[in-house]
This record gives structure tokens, sequence and C-alpha cells, in this order.
């Protein structure tokens, strides 16, 4: 009874146990801050801070090199209203990203079906499948730019062998856009075919054996079972491919330089144009805040409208 009352009485006046309690809060928070602290300054050195930085840049006329002048919205409306070269690389951008995603997904899925057999060796295709992604953009480009040449190429030869002139694909306006979508696609297809392949190792084995116990064949254990059960990560891809694919750069540089004639100019790449060949970094960020709003935009609507197709089981 006595050391209760005492404990009552310490609780009730300020003393060492209070400040030893706070003393103690005050070392684990500095130590937790101590630790996150590096993350912290990566943070807001390099992503808060240019992003405010690109949103003032905006504003203003600058070079990147002299004091920036101050224009206003003056960016903006010069890109929508004399800048015929945003609409041609909006189009390129859109076109390359809505042939370059049911491709890459699609072939994916398909790559993913196959992986999750139970065979000797899988491990070995699903290695090999997934390598270009973690491959180096650059040397990609320049091993597919030789193999497109036109009359040294790989491609225009296994073409010749069976009859067939192959056209200069990236010498032309009409192939070059495309050509660049197969290598993208070649190189993409293994983020989603891993993504897919956890999802369908995820699936309980007893839904098929129900399915097929009803007599389900193949193809409908597919379209009954494993896509419905799929649309999460469809869905994930979607977003994901939409961003990357919209943000399309490397592989133009290294293979087209955005020619011949602005056929495959990407909006990234024509974001790179205006800051560092043409010095006008002030456009650039504007262009880099228009880009924002288009991606954050779609990635809103595509999450709205999860509800009409997306299944969670």
């Amino acid at each position: 009874m006595q050391s209760l009352v005492s404990t009552g009485a310490a609780r009730r006046t300020p003393g060492v146990g209070g400040d030893v309690a706070r003393s103690a809060r005050r070392r684990r928070n500095l130590t937790g801050w101590l630790f996150i602290s590096p993350i912290v300054v990566g943070v807001v050195a390099f992503q808060f801070f240019p992003i405010f930085v690109s949103m003032a840049a905006s504003l203003t006329k600058w070079d990147g090199i002299s004091p920036p002048e101050f224009v206003g919205l003056s960016n903006f409306t010069d890109i929508f209203t004399d800048d015929p070269l945003f609409y041609n690389t909006l189009w390129n951008t859109t076109y390359f990203t809505l042939a370059s995603i049911p491709l890459t997904v699609g072939i994916g899925f398909f790559l993913a079906v196959l992986c999750a057999q139970r065979v000797r060796g899988v491990s070995f295709f699903r290695t090999a499948f997934f390598a270009p992604y973690v491959t180096n953009v650059v040397a990609i480009g320049f091993v597919w730019f030789w193999f497109f040449h036109p009359s040294d190429g790989v491609v225009n030869g296994l073409l010749q062998q069976v009859g067939i002139h192959g056209p200069e694909w990236l010498s032309s306006s009409t192939w070059a856009m495309p050509a660049v979508i197969v290598v993208s696609v070649w190189q993409g297809v293994g983020y989603p075919m891993i993504i897919l392949l956890a999802g369908l190792q995820g699936i309980p084995e007893m839904l098929y054996e129900s399915a097929k116990i009803d007599g389900a064949g193949p193809l409908a254990r597919i379209r009954y079972v494993t896509l419905p059960l799929l649309t999460p990560h469809f869905l994930f891809l979607l977003i994901t491919q939409f961003i990357s694919s919209f943000q399309v750069f490397g592989l133009i540089y290294v293979m087209t330089k955005g020619g011949p004639g602005h056929s495959t100019s990407v909006y990234i790449y024509n974001l790179y144009e205006n800051a560092f060949a043409y010095g006008k970094m002030g456009y650039a960020c504007a262009l880099a805040w228009i880009l924002f709003a288009v991606i954050a935009s779609v990635t809103y609507a595509q999450w709205k409208l999860q509800s009409r197709w997306v299944f969670y089981a």
C-alpha cells in the first residue's frame, strides 16, 4: 500500500521519473531521425527541391545559365498555340503507348502461362525472357540499330531468305516507329511476365480443379478463372506501363534521334531538345508539367474505372 501511494504521488508531481521518460523518448526519436536522415535528405534534395525549381522555372524564360526572366504563363500558351511539334510529339507518344502496351502485356501474359508450367528447365526460360528488361537500354539500342540496317542488317537478311525485300526501317518515316515499338516490346516483355507469373502462382489449384469437374476446358479455365483473378495485376501493369511508355526516351535517342522528319520524336525527346539543345530550360519545364498533368489525369481515370472490371478475391 505504501508503495502504491508513493507511486501515485510521483505521478502527480513532476520528478525524476517523468524526466527520465521524456529523455528516453527524445533519445528514441533522435535515433529514429538519425537512421532515416540519409533518405530524407536525399528525397528533399533530389526530388522535392527539383520539383519546386521546375515549377518556378516553368514561369520564366531561362537558358539554365543566365538569370531567369519571369514571363508568367506565356510558356504554356506558346506550347498550345505556337509549337506544332508539341502536338506531333504528343501524337507520336500516344501512338507508341497504344501499340506497345497491349503487345507487351499480352505477350507477357502468354509467356507467364508458359513459364508457370512445371517442366524441366523452366527457370532458364524465365531468366532468358526477363534478361532484356534489366539490360542497358543504350546497348540494346545500338544492337538493334544494326539489326535494322537496310543492307547489312539481320532483319532484312532474314526477310530476303523468304523473298521479301525489307524496307529501310529506321530511315523510313513509315517504318521507324514500328521498329522502335518492336524493340521496346522485346525489351520490356519480361516485366509483365514476372508480375503475372507471381499472380498465376497465387491462384488456388482447387479453383482449376472445380472448373475442370464442371467441364471447363483449358481456354474456359483461362477465361473464367485465370483472367478474373489476375485483373488486379493487369491494373497495376496498365498504370505502370502507361507511365513508362509516355516517358520513353532511351531507345528513341539511340536508334533514331527523333527522325526521320520527326516521325519518332516523342514527348520526352522534344523536352530534352528544348532544354539542352535549344537552351529553353523554362519552356522545357512547362512541357514537363503538362506531361505530369496528362499522366496524372490518365492514371486517376484508370484508378476510378477499376471498379468496373477489376475483381478482388
